[in-house]
């Protein structure tokens, strides 16, 4: 049992630890910092028996917690993974990694020198619907793979405070792409390989804060296949991923994080109806598995940290994620299609 610390206490952070909290037999949290301390962040402590920290500093300097969760704004994560690091601390931090190649590889440096374990929260690939369409592209039962695409919507920018970190330009930048598009960035990856060039166009069209709310994205996949992504942050919640190939295509269906949906909702209904549709013949259609992906991924940072198998999620894919994202985020400013360097 590794003790865990959560570094950022929202509602994304109380929803890791009320994923494995007196649940897991691997993994649990014993303390907690965060910026904005409250007296609901108090109760949440409480009700979750684990200590309050005077702020992240104090963790690292505490010897009896082996890991930490980070939770935390975007651009807080390579510094806080390279102090984590220094400090001997096994380091799980949540999507998106970094926003720049650079900031990644000196994150995975530092816990490279350090010989600590490093967990990235793209949990949607832990789930068995995607295990199953990842089998099914590597076998060849989709023939060549031509093209992949999702959409990612939720109406959370419709209701954001204006003063909350994800309302801000700096850090969320084109709207929905770093609060959940990213997940699906992380997807084409695992599924198609590294991407060569992307083209992004980003909106605000009803949102009031100063964000984008409406974003779209083209890819083009080094080895060969096209994609397409979608975000919206001031619609209806939905999420859709669909792999086209030569002999058939797979779509699944599910939901998006939503504001206000209950925590294990969040955490086990992501994934819902799924299809297979062959070049020939009758489509197919299931519901998908049920399964807590938030603690389906840090029980494998969790054993990766006590020497078990390695955190499924590469370093190079890490950084590969994060440079996907800077140039998706160059491209919007420039209006040009751009490399992934």
């Amino acid at each position: 049992m590794i003790n865990a610390a959560i570094v950022g206490l929202g509602w994304w952070g109380r929803t890791l630890v009320e994923s494995v909290q007196g649940r897991s037999e691997t993994i649990r949290f014993v303390a907690g910092a965060t910026r904005t301390r409250s007296p609901e962040v108090d109760a949440f402590a409480a009700a979750q028996k684990f200590a309050m920290a005077a702020d992240f500093n104090a963790l690292l300097a505490d010897k009896q917690i082996g890991a930490v969760v980070l939770a935390t704004p975007h651009s807080m994560h390579a510094g806080q993974v390279i102090a984590a690091a220094a400090a001997g601390k096994h380091v799980f931090c949540e999507k998106p990694f970094t926003l720049t190649k650079a900031d990644a590889e000196a994150a995975v440096a530092a816990t490279r020198r350090a010989g600590v374990t490093l967990g990235l929260g793209y949990n949607r690939r832990f789930h068995p619907e995607m295990t199953k369409l990842r089998d099914r592209i590597r076998s060849g039962d989709l023939g060549t793979i031509l093209h992949v695409e999702a959409t990612m919507t939720f109406p959370n920018a419709l209701f954001i405070d204006p003063g909350h970190w994800r309302a801000d330009r700096d850090e969320t930048p084109c709207g929905g792409l770093t609060p959940m598009g990213v997940h699906a960035v992380d997807a084409m990856i695992d599924l198609c390989g590294e991407i060569e060039q992307v083209y992004c166009q980003s909106l605000r069209r009803v949102v009031k804060v100063k964000s984008d709310d409406t974003t779209s994205i083209l890819f083009r996949m080094k080895n060969g296949p096209s994609g397409y992504l979608g975000t919206m942050t001031a619609t209806g919640p939905g999420f859709s991923f669909q792999v086209f190939g030569s002999n058939g295509w797979v779509r699944l269906e599910g939901m998006t994080h939503v504001a206000g949906a209950t925590s294990q909702e969040r955490r086990t209904r992501l994934f819902g109806t799924c299809r297979f549709q062959p070049v020939k013949g009758a489509a197919q259609a299931w519901e998908a598995e049920r399964l807590d992906v938030s603690c389906a991924v840090l029980e494998a940072f969790a054993a990766a940290a006590a020497g078990g198998p390695s955190f499924p999620i590469s370093f190079a894919d890490m950084v590969h994620g994060a440079a996907a994202t800077e140039a998706i985020i160059r491209s919007a400013q420039t209006g040009k299609v751009e490399k992934v360097h």
